[in-house]
């Protein structure tokens, strides 16, 4: 069975953050580990605590993983410190870790800044660079590109400049009143949209860290990464259209729609 690894936040409600890169990886077929980066008291309506583990503790969570049972993919999270940063980097290249996913959780949203300046630069120089993929959102990239992004073709500008910054491929995922659901992945010197269709559906808590998740499971499976991109996103259409509805807040999807 192949494998896959996530790195990332324990999400207590089980919408996002570890849990939902579990249950994402589970529903399309891999083995699913994850190494956690920081326990969260959240819910659909908010975070109330974070506490952090420290470096050390994670170095051992992925010794465990890596000289046990070896991940086909790996997918970081939300991963806040520098330090942190560091030490995922440094396991992954003795590892020689392939099929890596960051999802370069920095801006929420609603633009709000959720890593340090410091740890925005860690990022930059120690993980991206390793990656196979990247799948930022729009505020995500214009930190990443030094850009402002208003249309298509900012989006293929930034995730060009993103691509030559880092060595590595981009998905820069649409929303934010710029194509809706239309994602653009430069790979290789070139590019590909990926249309979406727009699903009427408030509960979109998880989404980022639900397709990185099944980008991962796809590549650790042995699939190129434009059909791993194509049927992730498939994968998140289902789980949003089956319109669960939990929680006060913006709830949870679906993931596993499938069994249902």
């Amino acid at each position: 069975m192949n494998t896959a690894l996530t790195i990332a936040g324990s999400d207590s409600s089980g919408g996002a953050g570890i849990q939902a890169d579990i249950k994402t990886m589970t529903a399309n077929g891999v083995y699913a580990m994850s190494a956690i980066t920081a326990l969260t008291a959240q819910n659909t309506t908010g975070v109330t605590g974070i506490m952090e583990v420290t470096p050390d503790f994670l170095s051992l969570q992925l010794e465990a993983i890596f000289t046990d049972i070896y991940p086909d993919a790996v997918k970081t999270g939300m991963v806040s410190s520098g330090e942190l940063i560091k030490t995922i980097s440094a396991t992954l290249k003795k590892y020689n870790a392939r099929n890596i996913v960051v999802d370069p959780v920095m801006v929420a949203t609603s633009g709000a800044k959720l890593i340090s300046d410091e740890a925005i630069e860690i990022l930059k120089a120690e993980l991206l660079p390793l990656a196979t993929v990247i799948t930022p959102n729009i505020p995500e990239a214009e930190v990443l590109s030094g850009m402002t992004i208003k249309n298509e073709e900012d989006m293929i500008k930034a995730a060009k400049a993103i691509y030559e910054k880092f060595n590595c491929n981009v998905l820069l995922k649409g929303g934010h009143q710029i194509n809706d659901a239309n994602d653009l992945l430069y790979r290789d010197g070139g590019y590909v949209w990926f249309k979406g269709k727009r699903i009427d559906n408030p509960n979109t808590h998880g989404t980022g860290c639900t397709l990185s998740s099944a980008i991962a499971s796809n590549l650790a499976k042995g699939e190129n990464l434009d059909d791993a991109v194509k049927h992730a996103k498939e994968y998140i259409s289902g789980a949003l259209a089956a319109m669960l509805d939990l929680g006060k807040g913006s709830g949870p999807l679906a993931h596993c729609y499938t069994l249902l």
